[in-house]
């Protein structure tokens, strides 16, 4: 080992804190030898009167240092502790603006008519316009099985008023056209169905195509007085008819030869038997057709909420259900208006066939 690697013992350290010099030290770490054309360097011993390595001096000024450091720091820790310190600024948190929600369109999700159900699904299943069995059957096998207020209404009638909603808008179909089907009344004796048919009665959707009668069509069709008419309630029938358009036809209910505009014709003698008034018979018409047709309502309300502000329960009723708004042509004119300005939607599935 070379003589400066050599350490120091502890007595001759303690002895060096005395003299000022360290054992066997006679040059300054950090020195280079001299070159052979230079002069040796000047030690620190020989270029000062300051011992070569640490001076007492030297070793006070740095404890002063510390100590004041120390003390410096402590200080400041005293002034600080007990305060709260100011919590950090929290990241800024992204917002999504909301999104901007359709006004409402006023659609109803249920509607009482102004009738009563009364006797008239007992009478139905007497005079042959389907048998319950057959009725029951229809509902199981489309997945609609009857309810027991269902089943009660078709075995022993019932005072509850009529309401219609989306879960039994299918039940009122049906039975609706039983009713106009069989019901005895002029526009069935000498409407355009007669005048149409040319002898052959069945030959429409509204009555070929009821596959529940117990008996051959032509025996049925307006064979049994369900619902007996004053003169005054026939015209309003006749006048609530001819206004009263649908999305499958251009036809009014006056000339019911589909299972929609049977149902209403049948709806609307019911109405008048009760001595309801045109306009109410309008707006009920309105407000049924929302749950038999739902997507052709949807659009017709959008068409009138973008066009004049209104939903749909404010929408005239005679304008709502007359050709020029609710015909098939007319729908096909709403739909390609909302489609032309960005209104359209995806349509909904709809189940408004002219079949049971």
């Amino acid at each position: 080992m070379e003589p400066s690697e050599v350490q120091p013992s502890e007595p001759a350290l303690s002895e060096a804190m005395t003299t000022g010099e360290l054992p066997g030290a006679s040059t300054v770490l950090g020195t280079r030898p001299a070159g052979p054309d230079e002069q040796p360097e000047a030690t620190v011993a020989e270029a000062s009167d300051y011992p070569p390595v640490i001076s007492r001096r030297r070793l006070l000024v740095n404890a002063a240092t510390a100590a004041l450091a120390f003390g410096w720091g402590l200080g400041a820790g005293y002034w600080t502790w007990g305060r709260t310190p100011a919590a950090p600024a929290a990241p800024p948190v992204a917002t999504t603006p909301p999104t901007p929600q359709p006004p409402a369109l006023g659609l109803p999700h249920s509607y009482q008519l102004p009738i009563a159900y009364g006797a008239i699904g007992p009478q139905l299943i007497r005079v042959g316009a389907f048998t319950y069995e057959a009725f029951l059957q229809l509902y199981a096998q489309a997945g609609q099985p009857l309810t027991d207020a269902q089943k009660a209404i078709l075995q022993k009638g019932s005072d509850q008023p009529v309401t219609i909603d989306h879960a039994h808008a299918y039940f009122l179909l049906n039975l609706l056209w039983a009713v106009g089907l069989v019901n005895n009344n002029r526009l069935l004796r000498e409407g355009p169905l007669v005048t149409y048919s040319e002898g052959q009665i069945e030959r429409y959707a509204s009555t070929g195509g009821w596959s529940l009668a117990a008996k051959p069509i032509h025996q049925l069709y307006a064979s049994a007085a369900l619902v007996s008419l004053t003169d005054v309630q026939q015209a309003r029938v006749e006048e609530a008819a001819s206004a009263i358009y649908r999305p499958c036809c251009n036809n009014p209910t006056s000339f019911p030869d589909c299972n929609h505009g049977m149902a209403m014709l049948g709806l609307l003698e019911l109405m008048a038997a009760n001595d309801v008034d045109v306009d109410t018979m309008l707006e009920a018409a309105k407000m049924v057709n929302r749950f038999w047709f739902p997507e052709q309502s949807q659009q017709l309300a959008r068409y009138y909420q973008a066009q004049t502000g209104q939903d749909f329960a404010a929408i005239n009723a005679r304008e709502a259900v007359g050709a020029k708004r609710f015909s098939s042509q007319g729908v096909s004119e709403v739909r390609a208006w909302l489609a032309a300005n960005g209104q359209l939607e995806t349509p909904a599935q709809n189940s408004s066939s002219c079949g049971v």
